[in-house]
């Protein structure tokens, strides 16, 4: 039956109903009208108005349903649907809109893993230039200033060893902006060793300790997902870097019967209310890409726990 079919027949019993007990019922209405019959007339309007709104909400509740669960959708939080309820036209309704949001949620997949192998793939371009081309000039550039510093008299010295010295800086930083861009610690000795060597430079440059915990050995994911964690862990901690205020970091690697779970935990002041920023939503979208969990925590002494659950390969014991 049709929405408008069930709307009118729902006033229609009402109206029906109303008559009957006019055309049955002992009142009677004079001319001109009395205190008394007005009042019954009033509380007869009052019923009827009060019982057509009772069954319009009850027709009608599917759709309230359907408008705060479209309200409330995040295709950054899959899986969530609108309960199927209601007769006909309604049910059909919210059917079509739960297919329109797989369509949507697969869409988005695609269209997000192309973006972030395109993002990576220029990564490591970007990596591979500063370490080919601007490393190896440097390098040249320092030798030649070592050159120069060796034959030049004294005071002339002391400024070209100063100048060496910066330059050898610079070095370091292009080379450690370019492991930050491509990590190849990830690629040649696995997420462990890179997870390491991430909480080592941040410890080094940032003035944040950092604490590893990871279990060992941990099972093999695959390119993708052991990416997806590394990248996870490597915004989480510049997050904790730039905003936190933070002095400690916990950064655990657990291996689970369900998978891995990737927790890094903050004594800074939180997130509190604030909205997610596009590197908390670039996370969100990189653990989707695998099918993994995210969650961000605020943790009752202060600070922040993020956790990434990775469910385990297909056909892993």
């Amino acid at each position: 039956m049709s929405l408008f079919w069930r709307i009118f027949l729902l006033n229609a019993t009402v109206m029906v109903l109303a008559t009957g007990l006019l055309l049955l019922g002992p009142v009677t209405v004079s001319t001109p009208v009395l205190l008394t019959e007005a009042l019954i007339m009033a509380v007869g309007l009052v019923a009827m108005l009060t019982a057509n709104a009772a069954l319009l909400r009850v027709g009608l509740a599917p759709l309230q349903r359907l408008t705060k669960a479209m309200t409330t959708t995040d295709l950054l939080r899959p899986g969530r649907r609108a309960e199927v309820a209601g007769h006909s036209e309604i049910a059909d309704l919210i059917t079509t809109y739960n297919t329109m949001l797989d369509r949507l949620e697969a869409e988005r997949a695609a269209s997000s893993a192309l973006a972030l192998s395109a993002q990576e793939d220029e990564r490591r371009r970007i990596a591979r230039e500063l370490h080919d081309e601007v490393g190896q000039t440097l390098t040249a550039v320092l030798l030649e200033l070592k050159h120069v510093a060796d034959q030049a008299p004294g005071p002339l010295r002391s400024d070209l060893l100063h100048v060496q010295e910066t330059t050898r800086e610079s070095l370091d930083e292009i080379r450690r902006i370019a492991r930050r861009l491509r990590p190849g610690v990830l690629e040649e000795l696995g997420l462990t060793s890179a997870l390491r060597d991430l909480t080592r430079e941040i410890t080094a440059h940032a003035g944040l300790t950092v604490r590893p915990h990871f279990d060992s050995p941990v099972p093999k994911l695959g390119q993708a997902a052991e990416l997806v964690l590394y990248r996870v862990a490597q915004e989480s901690l510049t997050n904790v870097v730039r905003h936190s205020g933070a002095r400690h970091v916990d950064l655990t690697l657990r291996t689970t019967p369900a998978g891995v779970d990737l927790r890094i935990r903050d004594d800074g002041h939180g997130i509190g209310r604030a909205a997610e920023g596009a590197g908390i939503r670039g996370m969100r979208e990189r653990a989707l890409l695998i099918g993994a969990g995210l969650d961000l925590t605020p943790l009752p002494a202060g600070g922040t726990e993020v956790h990434l659950h990775v469910p385990a390969p297909q056909g892993s014991k």
